[in-house]
């Protein structure tokens, strides 16, 4: 559930920046874990493994609750780091390897979070 505060603009914000953190870890999930079971859901609805998926809800629940929403780019260049280290480590090795293929896989999502909007 988003803030009280969000204005109509910053709760699409959130719920887009969710989505494409979801989908991220999909991508991720489906590409290095293929060989390990995807019965849960990420909060995008595509299948992942039982570890992604933990990542996913971790994920989702930290954007829900950003007090920087309406005003960051992103979340590297956020002066409050709201993940744990270990977290960080694993949000980072996604990005890394699903940020290069965001492009094939959802251009319009990878373009509107590279510009920020």
């Amino acid at each position: 559930m988003s803030q009280v505060t969000d204005t109509p603009a910053v709760a699409r914000r959130r719920a887009r920046e969710q989505r494409v953190i979801s989908q991220m870890i999909a991508l991720y999930c489906r590409g290095r874990h293929a060989d390990e079971p995807q019965h849960d859901r990420a909060f995008c609805g595509e299948p992942v493994c039982a570890d992604c998926a933990e990542l996913d809800a971790f994920a989702v629940k930290r954007t829900e609750r950003c007090p920087h929403m309406a005003t960051k780019t992103s979340c590297n260049k956020c002066a409050t780091h709201c993940y744990p280290p270990a977290m960080q480590k694993r949000i980072r090795a996604v990005m890394r390897y699903a940020g290069p293929r965001m492009l094939l896989h959802h251009p319009l999502a990878a373009v509107r979070h590279l510009i920020g909007r």
